[in-house]
Formats: structure tokens, sequence, C-alpha cells
């Protein structure tokens, strides 16, 4: 259950962006979720995409860092309370949260909370224990 993300790392200066969806887009990579942190002299895009494999190959062959990771990506109730039982359970199994990021497929059904544990296994295997729906990768890229 575990989700393919790339992570580009960009000097913080105008148009990098622009530049970064702009190749995707003429290569034929959809953007399916996307959060982006920075600080004073760089970010860190975190994507996830249609063809991850491609779509790291081209960024790199493109002249951009970037690195893969995985992340879990887990289906929430889009009302209020939704988000805070999934981490009600992650509080209680002392799960280590490195980032998250979040994206809804349509209001009112479900939201989809992207995470980043630093023991992703034991995290994946306590939220499956939960009840908590783990999309797969391939469920993921099609959306």
């Amino acid at each position: 259950m575990k989700v393919k993300q790339i992570a580009v790392f960009l000097e913080n200066k105008s148009g990098r962006m622009a530049e970064i969806t702009g190749v995707l887009a003429k290569n034929g990579i959809n953007i399916r979720a996307m959060s982006l942190a920075d600080t004073a002299d760089f970010g860190i895009l975190r994507l996830i995409v249609n063809d991850t494999e491609s779509a790291r190959q081209i960024l790199k062959d493109n002249g951009f860092t970037v690195g893969t990771t995985e992340v879990l990506v887990i289906e929430v109730q889009d009302k209020p309370g939704g988000l805070a039982s999934v981490l009600q359970i992650i509080g209680e199994n002392q799960l280590n949260i490195e980032y998250m990021y979040a994206f809804t497929q349509k209001s009112g059904e479900t939201g989809l909370i992207i995470f980043r544990f630093d023991e992703i296994d034991k995290a994946m295997d306590t939220l499956k224990k939960a009840g908590c729906r783990l999309l797969t990768g391939e469920e993921v890229y099609a959306i």
C-alpha cells in the first residue's frame, strides 16, 4: 500500500515551478498531488504523478535534483473529525509523522491524506489493523 512520491529540490527563484510543470506537461505526466515547502534558499517540491519513474527520469534529464520516497495515502471521510480520527490512531500508537499533505476528490465524500512516516512499515501495519483504508499506488496514480 505504499505510494511512490517524487521530491524535487529547487532553488528559491522565480519561474522554477513553471519549468517543472511545463516539462512534465510536455511529456504527458499528470500531477495527482503536490506540496511545496521552502526556506530562504531552496524548496522541496513533493509530487505524486501518474508515472513516477518516467517523471523522475524526465526531471533528472532536465537538470533537476530528484529523489523518490514512499508515502501512505489514507482515505478519510470529508467531514469534521475525519482527519482527527486518523491522527488519534497515529498518536495512540506513537507513530511519528515526518510530514503530511491532503486533497479531496469531491467535497463531502472523502479526502486523501498523504503521510510520510519515519517507520512506514509499522505505520502501514498499524493503520490497516485499525481499519483505515490505505490506497494503492495504482489507485492514486489513476485519480
